[in-house]
């Protein structure tokens, strides 16, 4: 371990680049699972179902990314706590849950020969909340296009009615 003592710029990133693919990976996995799950709720939806089952289908859906997102944030913070890097498991997560989301707040730092993992974290961050993102927009498109739908049948039923 003593070779850990001294900054070496290249096993720094090659240790982050290894841990940023895994997440990658994760994310990867979690996202066609969760879309894969809202895109089979979403097969059953009709003209009939109620609002409270599409909203709860949404919140369940938001529930998932965010929980997806918080175990892979958990996937930066063991390392650094199994490798002392951080010596509590709950600041080695806070860490990493400031580093993840860039709000870079700075009250937690890492020792210098391991400085350079925090703008990787940042980096998983922005390329997983990125795709989360446009999963949410591929979902609201979704539910768009069905209230449109609804709204040109609803008004088809009130001119017939008129």
């Amino acid at each position: 371990m003593d070779h850990l003592s001294n900054p070496n710029p290249v096993f720094e990133i090659f240790v982050g680049t290894l841990i940023l693919i895994v997440i990658i990976f994760v994310h990867g996995v979690g996202i066609r699972t969760i879309s894969l799950q809202f895109s089979k709720s979403w097969a059953r939806v009709t003209s009939t179902t109620s609002h409270w089952r599409l909203n709860l289908m949404l919140a369940v859906t938001i529930a998932a990314l965010a929980i997806l997102h918080f175990a892979e944030t958990l996937l930066w913070a063991v390392p650094l706590y199994i490798r002392e890097i951080i010596p509590s498991m709950r600041d080695s997560y806070y860490y990493v849950l400031e580093s993840y989301t860039t709000l870079g707040e700075g009250n937690i730092a890492l020792p210098d020969r391991w400085r350079l993992l925090g703008p990787i974290i940042a980096m998983s961050g922005l390329f997983t909340f990125g795709w989360t993102g446009s999963v949410l927009v591929s979902i609201m498109t979704d539910f768009g296009k069905f209230d449109r739908l609804q709204a040109r049948r609803e008004r088809v039923e009130e001119d017939k009615a008129a």
